[in-house]
């Protein structure tokens, strides 16, 4: 049998293991397969989406280094967590895989550009992430979403590095970076008071780490953000 998520068919234009791992994490996020449960083994999986058995392993270890699944030594796959299920809602059929893997292209990006900003940034550039940072805090007094104000944040400290080519980068990539701040930003309203002030938390570190010039600093805190923002969208509420 043949699994399909919303009847999508499974076409050239998406990798076909993406696929497949969308299709797992919106079984497991709609209870199919439980937290702590076993996976059906491989080949099981295999011939249940009609997939080769390298594609169903490419998926998995995607799901592992995501977290959803954990490995057990000559036991199998287990569900590990269940994530909100809104979360396939908020990206297109065949695009989460590449949301995930544009967190890992930014966990690079911004912590460089949070390290110049350190090291180069000047008065107006201050004035400006300070701003940003206070819209944000509006917004969590407000409970409004934030996602704009968060991006305005980002591009705030990208400008502060004094380099052109980070700021073209945000530009080139803007809808990339505004679909993983909406939805981390959505989920995150769905949170506790104490797990949204910690993402601000995170945006203060970073700040100030930038303002007192300490580059590894504003470095390690910007790419810890950018992994723990990656790591949230699949923690279930």
């Amino acid at each position: 049998m043949k699994l399909s998520v919303a009847n999508e068919p499974i076409t050239g234009a998406t990798r076909f293991g993406d696929i497949i791992y969308e299709r797992i994490v919106g079984m497991i996020a709609e209870g199919k397969f439980p937290v702590n449960e076993r996976l059906p083994a491989e080949a099981r999986l295999a011939e249940m989406f009609g997939a080769s058995r390298p594609v169903v392993r490419d998926a998995l270890e995607r799901l592992r280094a995501d977290g959803l699944i954990v490995s057990r030594k000559g036991s199998g796959s287990y569900v590990r967590q269940k994530p909100d299920s809104s979360v396939l809602k908020m990206v297109p059929v065949g695009s989460l895989a590449d949301v995930q893997r544009f967190f890992e292209f930014r966990a690079g990006l911004e912590a460089e550009a949070a390290e110049l900003a350190a090291r180069n940034w000047q008065p107006a550039d201050k004035e400006r992430i300070s701003a940003a940072l206070q819209k944000i805090e509006q917004c969590l007094r407000e409970g409004r979403l934030g996602a704009e104000e968060d991006q305005e944040l980002h591009d705030a400290i990208a400008i502060a590095t004094g380099n052109q080519f980070h700021v073209s980068a945000r530009e080139l990539f803007r809808p990339h970076f505004a679909i993983g701040h909406s939805v981390t930003r959505s989920l995150s309203l769905k949170r506790t008071p104490e797990q949204i002030r910690s993402v601000q938390d995170e945006h203060a570190v970073i700040v100030e780490a930038i303002f007192a010039r300490q580059e590894t600093e504003a470095h390690d805190a910007m790419k810890r953000h950018i992994l723990n923002a990656r790591a949230r969208m699949f923690q279930g509420v």
